[in-house]
């Protein structure tokens, strides 16, 4: 008779053990204590807590993880420990760095610690030419380890046009995209010149046009506070079930718009706060929210967990 007192196992991935970065990826927030030093036994629990609620794995060390303000220990062991708690192949982390050398050194710690991927934005301290960004990408996958570009003109002002993917695609250095220059006529056009490249969402308020234009995946921000309803509304709109998912997708959208605002950060970790998990401040230079912007995500977020969506 099985131990009702043991702990119960996490869900398995949906994902394929190929392409493990299909499905609902969280791009995690960390949590920080007082003192603003990481949380990691918080970041355990939050990672094991995701999947538990139906995501398939976790990117650490993007943006919404302030990778840019952790020291390399820091870096290195929050990677650690996602794998510890919910197992390498749901675990993909940003490996974004000034120099190639240095995004291939931390994509190289990555396989170390048993992840199957990484994703990896283009270079972005200049706003790199083509034949640097092909360089860039050609450096960190000769690593062997899977790339998933991660394309955000908006922040690094180097745009991974559709050309630019397919032939990065053919090249053989991605397997997939997070798209979030959040023009969703790419998804048509990037599907053309390389069908075999997965296109992941890349933005929380393009979700259900990019997921019926048939993205395979979604790095996702707004399941670190939401996670059920977020994956419910993933899976109805990549199955084209417009009827479910149209309803919770406008439920959802006052919040998920925020993970393309410059507050991001701030925001999820006070959604995360109202729910009940730990969000908790961000290292500077990001500031408070100002009143009126607390005043909204609290508002959508509280209305959220009103309608049962938390």
């Amino acid at each position: 008779m099985p131990d009702s007192t043991a702990p119960a196992s996490p869900p398995a991935p949906v994902t394929s053990p190929h392409r493990p970065w299909r499905g609902v990826l969280v791009a995690t927030a960390l949590p920080l204590r007082e003192d603003l030093r990481v949380d990691y036994d918080r970041y355990a629990e939050h990672c094991a807590w995701l999947v538990a609620n139906g995501c398939d794995g976790v990117v650490p060390n993007g943006s919404l993880g302030e990778y840019q303000v952790l020291t390399p220990e820091e870096r290195a062991r929050v990677v650690e420990t996602a794998v510890a708690a919910i197992g390498g192949e749901r675990v993909m982390p940003g490996v974004a760095a000034y120099g190639s050398a240095e995004a291939r050194r931390w994509t190289e710690q990555a396989g170390e610690a048993g992840c199957a991927a990484v994703m990896l934005l283009p270079p972005n301290a200049y706003r790199a030419d083509e034949r640097a960004v092909v360089a860039h990408y050609a450096e960190v996958a000769a690593s062997g380890l899977p790339v998933v570009a991660y394309n955000n003109p908006i922040d690094t002002k180097v745009d991974l046009v559709p050309e630019l993917l397919a032939r990065l695609h053919g090249e053989g250095h991605i397997h997939g995209v997070k798209e979030f220059s959040g023009d969703v006529r790419r998804a048509y056009r990037i599907a053309e010149l390389a069908p075999d490249l997965d296109l992941l969402i890349g933005a929380d308020d393009v979700l259900l046009e990019l997921a019926v234009a048939g993205a395979k995946g979604w790095v996702a921000g707004y399941p670190n506070a939401l996670p059920k309803s977020s994956v419910e509304l993933y899976r109805a709109a990549v199955a084209g079930d417009l009827t479910a998912a149209l309803p919770l997708y406008r439920q959802l959208h006052p919040l998920l718009r925020w993970d393309s605002r410059v507050e991001f950060v701030q925001a999820i970790k006070l959604s995360m706060d109202i729910v009940g998990r730990h969000g908790g401040g961000c290292r500077p230079p990001r500031v408070p929210l100002s009143p009126d912007q607390e005043a909204t995500v609290r508002a959508a977020t509280e209305k959220a967990v009103a309608a049962g969506l938390a």
